[in-house]
């Protein structure tokens, strides 16, 4: 049972909401993954770049133009986020060990990310990178058909109803 102004994620060990809503990517995915031109949502201060232009908070990188290859870390995509994702990635990795994400002065976090994280690659070039990566976990392209969630389906149910 979660403590009073604590929230714990399901199954997890884990707070859902961190003291930091900073959390940097390790330098070995920018090094596998990279370069990228363009991090929309840098951490400032931070001890490495993870692409060669970084917009922070003040910045205000949602609001800005992205080019290039643009770079972003989101260490919780929840269900609202995925879909979109889902809907029109090219490529997803879904890694099979979790990470451990970094703080600004490029100390490790001392918990891990909380679930396995994903990947994801948006173009063919960007795929590519993603498959000949060598990061472990399942790789899954874009050969799959998208259909939306719709309202449950008022077929009779054959459970239901009275027996002969």
């Amino acid at each position: 049972m979660p403590t009073a102004g604590r929230a714990m994620t399901l199954g997890s060990h884990q707070t859902s909401i961190g003291k930091t809503q900073v959390h940097i990517t390790p330098r070995w995915i920018i090094e596998v993954l990279g370069p990228f031109d363009l991090d929309p949502a840098a951490a400032d201060p931070r001890p490495w770049d993870c692409a060669a232009v970084n917009y922070t908070e003040r910045d205000d990188g949602l609001r800005r133009p992205w080019f290039g290859r643009p770079f972003l870390t989101h260490p919780s995509i929840v269900t609202d986020w995925f879909e979109p994702i889902w809907e029109s990635a090219t490529a997803i990795l879904f890694m099979a060990d979790r990470l451990s994400f970094y703080r600004p002065d490029g100390t490790r976090q001392p918990a891990n990310s909380g679930a396995p994280p994903v990947l994801v690659a948006f173009g063919s070039d960007d795929a590519e990178r993603l498959k000949a990566s060598g990061i472990p976990g399942a790789f899954v392209p874009n050969n799959w058909t998208w259909r939306p969630p719709k309202a449950r389906s008022r077929q009779a149910d054959l459970f239901a109803g009275s027996a002969p």
